[in-house]
């Protein structure tokens, strides 16, 4: 196909998809003469790689950082996937020696193994120092349920990554983390109404703590 065709296929403005050439996020086509090239299915899937990282507020720095790693996994498949993963938000600049203690007392308390220089121990640190400043914390009841139903998750995700190739491996690890997170917490706001429909149907003006239950509330936020 033209790159007009391209453009159109993968619903990207033609501008765009010249400007993605030019900056090396997009692979050139196959050249048929001078001033024209042919393009392929290859070119339709990486448009739609770049346009959905994009759309997840992701620099053009960090989008490189992907698209790279995905044409090029290397041997070390597991440190190829932290390299890309580190390129997705949240960001934080903490240096590689950094010590996260909120972070590893958190790990360390439902035993998972973990690279404490993997770009998500910060990430988790910098997201409980979040919790203190605002006066919540992780109770263990907390830890230890979103811990059972998040390795579920993880179970999953992994035994669902297409293994044909490394490329596949990396591109849809990247993609999944990025795209199916938002899916993830909007479904967990979903819940939280659906469960307070449930819990104040009776009475919507009852609150929990103000009706006379004498048993113990935990007093963090949802």
């Amino acid at each position: 196909m033209r790159i007009s065709e391209l453009a159109a296929r993968a619903g990207v403005p033609l501008p765009t998809v010249k400007y993605y050439l030019r900056e090396g996020l997009l692979m050139p086509g196959r050249a048929t003469s001078a001033t024209q090239a042919r393009y392929d299915d290859t070119h339709v899937r990486r448009l739609g790689l770049v346009r959905a990282l994009a759309g997840q507020g992701l620099p053009l720095d960090r989008i490189k950082v992907v698209v790279a790693l995905v044409e090029q996994p290397g041997d070390d498949l597991f440190a190829a996937l932290g390299k890309a993963v580190a390129a997705l938000p949240p960001y934080v600049d903490d240096p590689p020696d950094a010590d996260h203690p909120r972070a590893r007392a958190l790990l360390e308390r439902i035993g998972q193994s973990y690279d404490p220089r993997f770009a998500a121990v910060a990430q988790l640190e910098r997201a409980l120092v979040a919790l203190e400043s605002a006066g919540l914390t992780m109770s263990g009841r907390r830890i230890d349920v979103y811990d059972r139903h998040i390795r579920a998750i993880a179970d999953l995700e992994v035994d669902m990554l297409p293994m044909n190739s490394r490329h596949e491996t990396v591109e849809a690890a990247v993609l999944g983390t990025a795209l199916y997170e938002p899916v993830l917490a909007a479904m967990r706001r979903l819940a939280h109404q659906h469960r307070a429909a449930r819990a104040f149907a009776a009475s919507p003006d009852r609150h929990p703590q103000n009706a006379g239950d004498t048993t113990t509330q935990e007093t963090e936020a949802p």
